[in-house]
């Protein structure tokens, strides 16, 4: 499973779980929790040294490591129903860079499945008298 994938993934799970307990949970403990999803957000942009993720994908995990940061940041300065809606923007912020994420990572596979050319075994070529 190629490493493009499971982090979008796990971002897009974390967004739409600090969207929903946004709007659940009392501020005092969705401040942590906005807290703890910012600093899984930045280790997830951490992949940014992974080989192989390419140049589109190391941009946008420099933008969920600005966007982590920004959350860590809201979560401890703010408070009241300012924190519970920045806390918002940030889930919904995530879960459309999961998208975008999730979206290239279909278009390079895409491209990958097109490049392949499909060939018949060299012994049916020479039971048929091609060479």
């Amino acid at each position: 499973m190629n490493s493009r994938y499971l982090t979008n993934i796990g971002l897009a799970l974390m967004g739409g779980f600090l969207v929903v307990v946004s709007q659940v949970w009392g501020v005092s403990v969705f401040m942590w929790v906005m807290l703890g999803i910012g600093a899984a957000a930045v280790a997830l942009a951490g992949a940014i040294a992974l080989p192989g993720r390419g140049r589109s994908q190391r941009a946008l995990d420099g933008i969920i490591g600005l966007l982590g940061a920004w959350t860590i940041v809201a979560s401890l300065v703010f408070s009241g129903t300012v924190v519970t809606w920045l806390g918002f923007a940030s889930g919904v912020a995530f879960l459309a860079l999961a998208v975008i994420g999730l979206t290239l990572h279909e278009l390079y596979t895409e491209r990958v499945v097109h490049s392949l050319e499909v060939r018949a075994p060299a012994a049916e070529h020479e039971l048929a008298g091609v060479n």
